[in-house]
């Protein structure tokens, strides 16, 4: 993965914008099962001796976790963003709510680059 400072073309804007919508769903689908998981599940699992939701929602969490990575690293690919936000992006699907966050300032930062795109391009 390039981490230079080179523009994004305008002809990427359309893969970004797939990009950024797979990452998006997958961070709420995974931040919707992981509070699940942890909010509902787990009391019901220790208090109340029912573990339907973890086996409900914690295997489904697992792997849609890693389909999460594998969309944020290929939005992160595309916009060039440098590894420490990636790791961060990452390490944000597995706390409670923080996906949520991580998604709200990953969407704000592409779009930023989008609209600088845009600008550039039309200056030219």
């Amino acid at each position: 993965m390039s981490l230079d400072d080179s523009p994004i073309d305008v002809e990427e804007l359309p893969g970004i914008r797939g990009a950024l919508l797979r990452y998006r769903v997958m961070a709420w689908v995974v931040g919707v099962l992981l509070v699940v998981l942890v909010v509902v599940g787990m009391p019901l699992k220790y208090l109340g001796g029912n573990d339907a939701v973890v086996i409900a929602t914690g295997v489904p969490h697992g792997w849609l976790y890693m389909v999460l990575l594998i969309t944020a690293y290929d939005l992160g690919r595309r916009v060039r963003w440098p590894w420490l936000r990636l790791i961060l992006i990452a390490a944000a699907g597995t706390v409670p709510f923080l996906s949520f966050v991580a998604e709200h300032y990953a969407t704000q930062d592409v779009r930023a680059r989008i609209g600088t795109v845009r600008e550039t391009s039309a200056a030219s």
